[in-house]
């Protein structure tokens, strides 16, 4: 009875250690999952990163190339009014031009007739 009754308990702590280390397995198992999750996520994370920085620099040069642009408007339009009032003076220096070539061939008419 005494041989039965501990034969008993031993199968008993058997089976007790079977499931232990059953949800030992599987607990493992999800460890493992958990950690490739976490690997993949960091991953994630860096390739995010690596994104955002990239946007925030190709927004920079965006930003600079905006800036050069609006610099060569402003440059362009100081340009601009120096040839139009280079083109009024000269304009005006040509009607003087033509003034005096009439006076002039006005008065060498005189002078021949």
């Amino acid at each position: 009875m005494q041989i039965s009754s501990m034969q008993e308990e031993t199968q008993g702590a058997v089976k007790a250690i079977q499931n232990i280390s059953g949800v030992i397995g599987k607990i493992s198992e999800i460890s493992a999952l958990i950690s490739t999750a976490v690997e993949q996520q960091g991953a994630a994370t860096s390739e995010i990163s690596q994104n955002a920085q990239r946007a925030a620099h190709g927004t920079q040069t965006v930003s600079e190339n905006v800036a050069n642009v609006s610099q060569s408007a402003v440059e362009t339009g100081s340009s601009a009014g120096g040839v139009l009032s280079a083109a009024g003076e000269l304009a005006e220096q040509s009607e003087n031009l033509k003034g005096e070539v009439e006076t002039f061939l006005h008065e060498m008419r005189e002078i021949v007739a």
